[in-house]
């Protein structure tokens, strides 16, 4: 191959990239939006249609060790255009006019696509210059945050003007469009490289983690049945431990425990686990306290596709913190990064704490939220590469989705105990206070967050000056 045909190829690996990452993110956040219109369509109830967000979150957690392993060998390629075939037949399903239970089939479906995320950072570690692909992964890192704040808004707009089919059938068409895009672009991995996957420890992390999300976003559970919450949680325990055992045991583990455990990568996963439940917290409850309407005594009583909208402030400046980050890890330290964004995070939530009257104040909140975001997951790749070989970055990178994951679903859980707790008896909307209560939470999950990285950056510095 010509070398003017390599750098031709190069600069459409990066976009191409970005777009599946986005596009995977953005599908998977459609059921936020879209929970009212799901409920009335289907005739089903809120708690119901609940679940159209709940199984993505939970395929995709369950999926992405899977799909790591998977990326770190020979058949990267296969694994990816197989996975986003089954992301496309999933959205097919969510159109076609079948009964609720097929919508979830093909809900979980589109979540198994969230494991992509790490084989694109994989990609872009083998197949781009060493700055370039720095830059491509914290990219890559952000655009699978920003999606969110991609999907809302085009999601209520369709469904304001078509229903909740077209919502979805929007969706179908852009991960066909991924499709096409990963057959044309994707190179094949680098030779010389093994994977195996433990089918064994796949299934008892899936079990594990699988009763980690539901006890997680089944509140209704912990309220109504807590023997069985306590119990199913002890189980989950006992799973996570057994599946640690066997993967220290195992010479082809599907996750690496002992790098896991390296004091840059454990703490990395520390802050990210933390910092995930704080960013979350607030960012599913803001679009439900702009849709509050005026008589609860607060809140602008917006529409789904408004309420969407005060997300593009958090979409747009988060990408501009993830391209700015690049240049600015060539002067700071990422853990130093890592702490700094975590700070800004903290900001955000300060301001939506102190100042919300109006909606100029709550787009504020949300764009410094959004940079904040931004900074801290273009960072974090950077902290777990810099001691993990090239060949386990699919591997690295997929653990860190999967405590993210996990911390976003308990951050969700915990902003929706908070506004149950604050909902007084016979009212329908929580007091205004309970929404301040959530982000003094966030505030302290940033703080704690923050801690960690500093203290990443002290041992980081230590080694470098011993």
């Amino acid at each position: 191959m010509s070398p003017t045909r390599e750098q031709s190829e190069a600069r459409l690996l990066v976009p191409a990239l970005m777009f599946i990452a986005l596009v995977v993110a953005a599908v998977a956040s459609l059921g936020a939006p879209l929970i009212t219109s799901v409920a009335t369509t289907f005739h089903v109830s809120l708690d119901s249609a609940q679940w159209t967000l709940t199984i993505p979150l939970l395929s995709g957690a369950v999926a992405t060790p899977v799909l790591g392993r998977l990326g770190a060998g020979p058949h990267r390629r296969a694994t990816i255009l197989v996975t986003l075939a089954v992301v496309v037949a999933g959205s097919a399903l969510t159109v076609l006019p079948l009964p609720f239970a097929w919508l979830l089939v093909g809900r979980a479906a589109q979540g198994v696509g969230l494991g992509l995320t790490a084989l694109m950072m994989g990609v872009a570690r083998d197949h781009l210059p060493e700055a370039r692909s720095a830059a491509t992964i914290a990219l890559i890192s952000v655009v699978s945050i920003i999606g969110v704040g991609v999907g809302y808004p085009l999601a209520g707009l369709v469904t304001e003007f078509g229903g909740v089919r077209a919502a979805y059938g929007l969706g179908l068409l852009v991960t066909a469009v991924a499709f096409v895009t990963a057959w044309r672009s994707i190179p094949a991995a680098p030779e010389g490289r093994s994977a195996h996957v433990d089918v064994a420890s796949a299934l008892v992390l899936a079990g594990g983690l699988l009763l980690v999300l539901l006890l997680a976003g089944e509140r209704s559970l912990w309220s109504r049945h807590l023997a069985v919450a306590a119990g199913l949680a002890v189980v989950a325990v006992v799973l996570l431990c057994v599946w640690a055992v066997i993967e220290l045991r195992s010479t082809t583990p599907l996750v690496d425990v002992r790098a896991v455990r390296h004091p840059a990568v454990a703490g990395a996963n520390l802050a990210m686990f933390v910092g995930g439940i704080g960013m979350y917290l607030l960012l599913t409850l803001i679009t439900r306290y702009a849709q509050t309407p005026h008589g609860a005594g607060y809140g602008f009583g917006l529409t789904t596709f408004v309420a969407g909208l005060i997300l593009i402030p958090f979409s747009v400046l988060g990408f501009v913190a993830g391209k700015l980050t690049p240049r600015a890890r060539t002067r700071i330290a990422d853990p130093l990064l890592l702490a700094g964004s975590a700070v800004v995070v903290g900001g955000g939530f300060a301001l939506f704490a102190a100042a919300r009257s109006n909606l100029p104040e709550v787009f504020v909140a949300m764009g410094v939220l959004g940079f904040g975001v931004g900074g801290f997951t273009a960072a974090m790749p950077g902290v777990i590469l810099a001691v993990t070989p090239r060949s386990e970055t699919s591997s690295a990178m997929s653990f860190n989705y999967v405590v993210r994951s996990v911390g976003y679903s308990l951050g969700s859980a915990i902003g929706g105990l908070i506004l149950a707790a604050g909902t007084s008896p016979g009212h329908l909307f929580p007091d205004d206070s309970a929404y301040t209560t959530a982000a003094l939470v966030g505030i302290g999950a940033m703080a704690i967050a923050t801690l960690t990285s500093l203290a990443l950056a002290r041992r980081r510095s230590s080694e470098s000056n011993p």
